[in-house]
């Protein structure tokens, strides 16, 4: 009688093996239960499984498969999420925005620039960069605790007026008596133009220049 016993067990545990193996290797509640079942009809007599065993058998099944379902939920809510988000971002186009960023086009001889400090500057240093990363202009700018805004006229250092549509970037450098920076964010204002949502998060168009929704700060018309 033991020597069936083992090779009806053997066998089983064989078939079930090859089975899992052909089979997808995600585990379904008819998998687990089969499983169960055939390890209550397989298993040796004399060496029961304990009461104990098989219930934390069936706990982590239980935790494993409402693991299983919290995942798909929150799947579909980020999946939803996204999709909420691309609406939003939809609402900005044709409206005059102010975003975090430093980089802008040059539009009709000129470009605006906005940068906010934590605290009134001793020091205002700006200076804009071409595309290339070299610098075509500096000078200084006002020191206002908060919103300061700077417009530059298009011009390099010697006077020459650059040409329309080429990006610029703006650098600022502000520090108060003590030297510390004082600096938080720098800002362009446009009008939105256009959406790309080929990326988790949408990236909007102002003044020819792509800008993350997440960093649009305001709305002025």
């Amino acid at each position: 009688m033991t020597v069936s016993a083992t090779s009806s067990a053997s066998t089983a545990t064989t078939t079930t093996s090859s089975s899992s193996t052909s089979s997808s290797s995600t585990l379904t509640s008819s998998d687990f239960l089969s499983l169960l079942v055939s390890e209550l009809q397989n298993q040796d007599p004399l060496n029961a499984t304990s009461t104990t065993d098989f219930i934390n058998q069936l706990t982590s099944y239980a935790n494993f498969s409402q693991q299983q379902s919290i995942n798909t939920n929150l799947s579909s809510l980020a999946s939803s999420f996204s999709s909420l988000v691309t609406l939003n971002s939809v609402n900005y186009i044709g409206h005059t925005v102010e975003a975090k960023t430093s980089t802008s086009t040059l539009s009709n001889g000129s470009a605006t620039f906005g940068y906010s400090l934590s605290s009134a500057a001793s020091n205002v240093s700006i200076s804009i960069q071409d595309s290339s990363g070299n610098t075509v202009w500096s000078g200084t700018g006002t020191g206002n605790a908060g919103s300061n805004t700077f417009t530059w006229d298009g011009q390099n250092s010697s006077g020459t007026q650059l040409a329309n549509g080429g990006q610029y970037t703006i650098t600022v450098n502000a520090t108060d008596s003590a030297g510390n920076s004082v600096l938080n964010y720098t800002t362009v204002t446009g009008t939105v133009t256009g959406i790309d949502t080929s990326t988790s998060t949408p990236s909007l168009t102002v003044n020819g220049v792509s800008v993350s929704a997440a960093n649009i700060i305001g709305v002025t018309s």
